[in-house]
């Protein structure tokens, strides 16, 4: 199929697709981006409540120079169109003893901290910055950033896997160095922020504390929301179309190359080459389902291990700005269990009757997210998803869920549920319908050792040419700066749009 101009169409308006949409642009492709939902940024995206706006899904912006470099290969300036603001502290992390860490990206205070709660951990710590800086080279700025399609591209990084012990999960690394429980879940709850379990991810995932560490967390003023609307006006402005409300049904394949698309409602949409920021699950299962797979087949899929389910709860509160003075932008509420309340999650699949939260407070560093006076919360607990034997009935266990989140919370910010203006929950259920994620997994497949690189969905599909994958659910992962190197990995992929037009037209 051959058009005057070599064009892509990229389903799903996450961060990854706009990111990828971004990249194709700078290639020279004209780039449709098709999405189901009424605002870019899938995952990403908001809602507005009584004046309140909610961060969906991510709150935390780690690596900008990974935007810095996406908008530059544009011809474009991140920080003109996105106000970040670095936060100090990062986030603080608390323990029903009362215990807490401030986490921040100055060593010596940090060493501070650890002293203060176990001051024989100290000598501990310092070697494990050192071991997450290695990690951190290794794992993301090595693999992280290219393609790992090829089994050769796997094999030649096994010795370097073996010399980290990526055979080792996060905590076993993390419990080889220090010896005080608590600090073993501040350093190694990180993977629970892209769907990972800390006893069973390898033990790469420690480079996240280098990566905060090293450039910092940071928070975009008007939410992630702002960002994927920035992704859309550099979009627009390469020539590019963003369609919101459009679901893609299906992936047309024709001679084993893929040719476009067919909506829901019937339209078709040819294109030269197809950008799946779709869950790689949903699109192998559904929009590829008349298609035969060679490698991602439904059985396959079903085997995989998926990330956890998230209970989330957004909710205002009215004139209750400057109250609570020492609940900040991002707090961690652990509960009496760590390797308990895990394993309940994704190893027994059984919804728990402690737990643990991570509340984010947007309102105290940016007032846009609530009318004046206001705050603007949410909550978030990890649960199981829905591919167990016996899985919630959200539908039964919601409400009853959230009261027993709201009673934790009490204990941090008293009074609040007097105070509430603008409330909404979302449930895996939500997960599933409102962004077609299997089993309603937060994060899609799980990064454990054998579910990740090569061994994860590819970034280049093997059902059909033309075909390429983003996002979540393939090759790096999770995370804002997972979905926004895939689409750096796609541009190492897919040739030039000049190439690519005398390529196709010589076939």
């Amino acid at each position: 199929m051959i058009h005057a101009e070599t064009t892509a169409i990229v389903i799903g308006a996450g961060l990854g697709g706009l990111a990828s949409a971004m990249r194709l642009g700078a290639k020279g492709y004209r780039v449709t981006v098709l999405d189901r939902l009424d605002r870019a940024g899938g995952r990403g995206s908001s809602i507005t409540r009584n004046g309140h706006r909610f961060d969906l899904g991510p709150t935390i912006v780690t690596v900008p120079q990974l935007f810095e470099e996406l908008w530059a290969a544009c011809g474009a300036d991140f920080r003109a169109d996105v106000d970040l603001r670095a936060l100090d502290p990062f986030y603080e992390i608390r323990w029903p003893d009362g215990a807490r860490f401030t986490a921040t990206g100055d060593t010596e205070r940090m060493v501070e901290e650890v002293a203060r709660l176990s001051p024989r951990d100290v000598k501990g710590y310092r070697r494990f910055l050192a071991d997450s800086e290695a990690r951190y080279t290794f794992g993301f700025e090595d693999l992280g950033r290219r393609p790992m399609n090829r089994l050769m591209d796997i094999i030649k990084v096994l010795p370097t896997f073996a010399r980290l012990r990526a055979d080792r999960s996060v905590h076993a690394h993390v419990a080889a160095r220090v010896k005080d429980p608590r600090l073993r879940m501040a350093l190694s709850f990180h993977p629970l922020f892209i769907g990972g379990d800390p006893f069973h991810v390898t033990s790469i995932y420690a480079l996240v504390c280098h990566l905060e560490k090293a450039f910092g967390v940071h928070y975009a003023m008007g939410g992630v929301q702002a960002i994927a609307d920035a992704m859309v006006r550099v979009i627009r402005a390469q020539g590019g179309i963003v369609r919101q409300g459009a679901e893609v049904d299906e992936i047309l394949i024709e001679d084993g190359a893929a040719q476009g698309v067919r909506l829901a409602d019937g339209q078709i949409l040819p294109s030269d080459i197809v950008v799946s920021n779709a869950d790689a699950g949903h699109t192998y299962t559904r929009l590829l389902r008349n298609h035969p797979k060679r490698r991602w087949s439904p059985a396959k899929l079903a085997r995989q291990r998926w990330s956890m389910g998230l209970f989330v709860w957004y909710f205002g509160t009215k004139g209750t700005a400057g109250t609570w003075r020492d609940v900040g932008h991002h707090t961690i509420l652990n509960g009496p269990r760590y390797k308990g309340l895990v394993r309940d999650i994704f190893m027994k699949g059984r919804l728990s009757e402690d737990m643990s939260l991570y509340l984010h407070r947007p309102s105290v560093t940016d007032p846009s997210a609530a009318p004046k006076g206001d705050d603007t919360f949410y909550v978030l607990s990890p649960v199981p998803h829905l591919g167990g034997k016996d899985p919630v009935d959200w539908g039964q266990e919601a409400e009853r869920y959230r009261v027993k989140v709201a009673a934790e919370l009490e204990k941090v910010i008293p009074g609040f549920e007097t105070s509430l203006s603008a409330s909404l929950v979302f449930t895996p259920e939500e997960f599933r319908s409102r962004y077609h994620s299997p089993y309603g997994s937060g994060f899609s497949i799980e990064p454990r050792i054998l579910q990740s690189a090569w061994f994860r969905p590819h970034n280049i599909s093997e059902e059909a040419r033309g075909l390429y994958l983003v996002g979540a659910g393939t090759h790096p992962g999770a995370g804002l700066p997972g979905v926004v190197s895939s689409a750096e990995v796609l541009a190492k992929l897919v040739p030039d749009a000049p190439r690519a037009a005398r390529r196709l037209a010589a076939e």
